[in-house]
């Protein structure tokens, strides 16, 4: 069975700000993946300073989530990112790019005002689905 993913983009509403869709629609049923919030924190517990490099590691981090669900970010449909600055958005988008490549999932960025505890600076989450054959 061949899970199919259509990117909805009405023409009668603004195009989306960047490299993403409005909407997502998944026809045929499959296996889904749905991830906690990933912290830039490495598993030696080790936390960058820079936002772009804690990017990096939630990214890094939701791959190999991903990896061990039998997908990639190919198979993503929804990413939700939070950063605590608004000056962090465009090294999180870099860097969200970079491993998104071409499959632009529906996306929504949040600034916020924290997490739990302050040297965070991004956290993202993930809704993934594929073909249960994958």
């Amino acid at each position: 069975m061949t899970q199919q993913k259509h990117f909805i983009n009405p023409p009668d509403i603004r195009a989306p700000f960047g490299d993403y869709h409005h909407g997502v629609v998944v026809t045929k049923p499959g296996k889904w993946l749905v991830t906690s919030g990933q912290l830039g924190i490495g598993k030696d517990d080790a936390i960058p300073e820079s936002a772009e490099d804690q990017a990096r590691l939630c990214f890094e981090n939701l791959a190999k989530i991903l990896k061990a669900a039998g997908m990639d970010f190919s198979d993503v449909v929804k990413i939700t990112g939070y950063v605590t600055n608004r000056a962090y958005f465009p090294a999180y988008m870099a860097v969200r790019d970079v491993f998104t490549g071409e499959t632009s999932p529906a996306s929504t960025l949040l600034i916020v005002s924290g997490f739990t505890r302050p040297e965070f600076k991004v956290e993202v989450e993930v809704i993934a689905t594929c073909a249960d054959d994958n």
